[in-house]
């Protein structure tokens, strides 16, 4: 899957091309319609064609060629399902420049113009995040990684459960300054090594998360109530709002079960986390902090070079297209991330500011001084 960056670079790139750019919507599960995704696909070539002919602005034979390498890359595939939610493919009339299987799911979209249409693989880059799984006891760690939908089972961790011949028959006296102190058991003894092992081996969780993880990457921890606890409080404070624990992940599970619940936490984690930035950015905007709430000042903000982060409501991407394609571009162009949100944080975002919101590098003198009047507009 493309990276950010890589988009963004491809974006660049391509900038001053006529490109083919075809999205596909995968998530089909009857199978009585595993080649609809095929038949759609082929209406909107179809329209696409039609139209350029109309036009007759000389550019059809640019985007059969374009079509010609698209085509060649999706014939292995027949009529069958496909074998990803999504898939997207960009071509130039000079050959293919990319095409993969997303596992987001895409709207179905053909466009022949200048540029890529970037907007609706905003949604894929969603699933760019690590997410790094750790299920604990206390005396074994089962530890996964799931990258770009895949997710495998990395070596685990055991405590160290030996501790000899340690039956609970008598009293284990122990030296003591103090006459008559009591003794410890072997019982007792046992339960102090396992809980010397247990702490060693988060430490040795902990550390692995650490190095994997790095600043991007999101945690969802499972196992026993107790251990979780202990792991969640003992992780590093910079892992506070990408940490998401699951009671149901326990060690029983194959990796089929451990795969859906890290999907459905993972979701969980970034709507709250996009919750709490629409939150936190709209706030900014009507106190005259560094945030533009709704596309009139935030499309002010993109001329100017001035969006640091973009953020679009899917219901702002489908309802207007062209403009959301405009914007993402214009926030690429400048280096800005990009990210749609959805669920809660979607709504709110409509209902505040249209669909769209972002962090600023920095604001005008103009800003500064109409944002009090503004954010008194918002409260009356």
């Amino acid at each position: 899957m493309l990276t950010h960056d890589r988009l963004v670079k491809l974006y660049r790139d391509l900038d001053d091309q006529d490109v083919l750019s075809i999205y596909v919507d995968g998530d089909q599960h009857d199978p009585a319609q595993r080649d609809a995704w095929r038949t759609r696909l082929d209406a909107a070539v179809a329209a696409t064609r039609r139209s350029l002919s109309a036009d007759g602005n000389g550019r059809s034979e640019g985007f059969e060629q374009a079509w010609a390498h698209v085509a060649r890359e999706l014939r292995p595939l027949g009529d069958a399902f496909l074998p990803h939610r999504g898939w997207v493919a960009f071509a130039t009339s000079g050959g293919l420049r990319h095409a993969e299987g997303l596992t987001a799911a895409m709207p179905d979209l053909v466009r022949w113009e200048r540029g890529i249409r970037v907007a609706p693989y905003v949604r894929a880059l969603k699933q760019e995040r690590p997410v790094y799984v750790a299920v604990v006891d206390s005396r074994r760690a089962r530890l996964f990684e799931h990258v770009e939908g895949d997710l495998h089972e990395m070596e685990g961790l055991r405590a160290d459960t030996f501790v000899g011949d340690l039956t609970d028959v008598g009293v284990r006296k122990r030296a003591s300054r103090t006459s008559g102190q009591r003794g410890e058991t072997s019982s007792d003894h046992a339960q102090r090594i396992l809980d010397v092992a247990s702490d060693r081996m988060l430490k040795s969780v902990i550390a692995a998360l650490e190095e994997r993880a790095g600043a991007q990457g999101v945690l969802v921890l499972g196992g026993t109530p107790e251990m979780v606890h202990r792991l969640a409080t003992a992780l590093p404070r910079r892992f506070a709002d990408r940490v998401e624990e699951r009671p149901a992940l326990h060690f029983d599970m194959t990796v089929p079960e451990v795969r859906q619940e890290v999907r459905s936490a993972a979701g969980d984690l970034r709507e709250r986390t996009h919750l709490r930035l629409v939150q936190e950015l709209a706030d900014a905007a009507r106190s005259g902090g560094n945030g533009s709430l709704g596309a009139e000042d935030t499309e002010i903000a993109l001329r100017e070079g001035r969006v640091d982060t973009l953020l679009l409501s899917r219901d702002f991407i489908q309802s207007q297209p062209d403009y959301a394609d405009q914007c993402v571009g214009t926030a690429f162009a400048q280096g800005a991330d990009v990210e749609e949100v959805s669920g809660e944080a979607g709504e709110q975002l409509d209902r505040e500011g249209g669909g769209v919101v972002a962090r600023l590098r920095f604001r005008t003198e103009r800003e500064v001084v109409s944002s009090p009047d503004r954010a008194r507009s918002s409260v009356g």
